[in-house]
């Protein structure tokens, strides 16, 4: 009797001081969970403050305040040039530029990234099979054959791979819209290069008839030379002129080519792919002895803009920083469901023998059930740090944000200012070399007369060469300015094509085998 009540006393006491024990671990434990489910710093889903201008300061009177709705379409702006050959390139380009290509795989791959998070909610399944032979002691102990079913599943208590996933839809969002943006961007980039060919070979024509000119009045000083009508001095001027406009023909037939080869690589091809293509009618006019050249394409001036805020919600550039953002600010709460405890149920059933007969009696079945969870406790800082990180990207995606929008206002800006800026020059410009063609025309005449000296037909051809380049070099940046423009507006990316963009690029079966 004694001894069963010191038995019984020990066991209290055991008990009573494992439960002192205990509680103390446990409440060390309860406040490890509780610190670790607390969040670093608290998320700010702070708004994109920006103050967005009503109107363009630059814009025509006609075009200012007109509403969003009345706006001219720049869906295929490129045809508003009239120039078959310029609408060619640009649809070669879209098709084969190394650019688009890699957008276009660079979306393929968002996408995929995309499915490998969304495949995180769901339970997982695999199957194992086995056979061994063993031995002991240089004795077989027998075979074991094994055939079974795992499966596994994570529930998403607090969000961590919901917020993967959405980080994976903005980034897929994000790389739709960069396919966009590198489209617009070619497709100026095919546009400004064509314009630039185009106002060298018209800059060509020029320096060449000039040269024509200049020849035959150096002809005619050199009879003049003979008679004894002029002194040596006129002649060597003449001749001077005559190689200093002569010097700037491979100049531009160097630029002509370069810009060839520009326009082959843009489109996908060898350098010179094009140079029949683009030199045909060249070639033929001077050919035939009549400067035939192709000329400068211009874009009608009844373009009507867009309020400011459409404009950018026009644009794939401001789509993309948009939607990084919205990836980014998923990553911070991705890191932050990091430090927090994880839960994963799983379970198994198959088959376990000793022969391979033996598999399909009843009495093989194994089965097992397991459900676990897993606390971070201690790691060196590292998902905290990892959380901070984010966070810090996070602001780094708004402010690169805040500087994109900031870059479309400016780059509408100053294409509507060089725009205005070109039209008044050209104009002034225009009205130079018309009266510098009759000037040049009256001092050949008059020289030819023997009425003025050789140094008033040496100052007006000059002046002529010079005027009617201009004209020329006018005429192509007038041309880019309406490109820049319309790049700039949104170059005619509709932002309803995103969802299009991301759905052409499902994963492509016979690839993947």
């Amino acid at each position: 009797m004694i001894n069963s009540c010191l038995t019984a006393l020990r066991n209290d006491c055991s008990e009573t001081l494992a439960r002192r024990l205990l509680i103390p671990y446990l409440m060390l434990v309860l406040t490890l969970i509780l610190s670790s489910c607390a969040s670093v710093a608290p998320r700010q889903d702070k708004p994109m403050v920006l103050a967005i201008p009503t109107g363009w300061s630059n814009a025509a009177d006609a075009n200012a305040g007109t509403p969003a709705s009345q706006a001219s379409s720049l869906a295929q702006w490129w045809t508003r040039f009239n120039d078959p050959q310029l609408s060619q390139l640009v649809a070669r380009a879209m098709q084969t530029n190394t650019d688009v290509n890699r957008a276009q795989a660079a979306l393929r791959q968002a996408r995929a990234l995309r499915d490998v998070a969304a495949a995180g909610l769901r339970p997982t399944l695999g199957s194992s099979a086995s056979a061994s032979h063993g031995t002991a002691g240089g004795n077989s102990t027998g075979n074991l054959f094994k055939a079974g079913l795992d499966a596994a599943w994570e529930p998403d208590i607090f969000g961590g791979k919901q917020s993967a996933l959405d980080a994976g839809d903005a980034t897929l969002r994000a790389s739709a819209a960069s396919l966009g943006d590198v489209q617009v961007s070619i497709a100026a980039e095919v546009a400004l290069s064509y314009l630039t060919l185009r106002g060298a070979q018209a800059r060509l024509a020029i320096a060449e008839s000039n040269l024509a000119s200049q020849l035959d009045t150096h002809e005619i000083t050199g009879w003049r030379l003979q008679a004894g009508l002029v002194s040596s001095l006129e002649a060597e001027q003449s001749l001077s002129a005559t190689e200093q406009t002569r010097a700037q023909l491979p100049v531009l037939r160097t630029s002509i080519a370069q810009t060839r080869h520009a326009l082959a690589v843009l489109t996908g091809q060898p350098p010179a792919a094009l140079t029949v293509e683009l030199t045909a009618e060249f070639a033929t006019g001077f050919a035939t002895g009549v400067a035939r050249t192709p000329p400068i394409p211009q874009a009608a001036d009844d373009l009507v803009l867009s309020f400011p805020a459409d404009t950018l919600r026009q644009r794939p550039d401001v789509r993309a920083a948009e939607q990084q953002v919205a990836a980014a600010l998923a990553r911070v709460d991705q890191a932050d469901a990091a430090r927090k405890p994880s839960f994963r149920i799983g379970g198994s059933l198959g088959l376990s023998a000793l022969t391979l007969g033996a598999l399909t009696d009843g009495a093989s079945v194994v089965s097992s059930l397991l459900a676990g969870v897993t606390l971070p406790i201690f790691d060196g800082g590292a998902a905290r740090a990892n959380l901070r990180a984010e966070q810090a990207a996070l602001e780094q995606a708004r402010e690169a944000y805040r500087a994109t929008l900031l870059t479309a206002l400016k780059e509408v800006e100053d294409a509507l200012v060089a725009l205005r800026g070109d039209r008044e020059r050209l104009l002034r410009l225009n009205l130079a070399a018309e009266s510098a063609r009759n000037a040049a025309l009256m001092a050949r005449q008059r020289y030819d007369s023997g009425l003025v000296d050789f140094q008033v037909v040496l100052e007006t051809q000059r002046s002529q060469l010079a005027t009617q380049d201009s004209v020329a070099s006018t005429q192509t940046d007038l041309a880019a300015d309406h490109v820049r423009l319309y790049k700039a507006l949104g170059g005619g990316w509709n932002p309803e094509l995103l969802n299009t963009d991301i759905a052409a690029v499902a994963p492509n079966r016979t690839e993947s085998k």
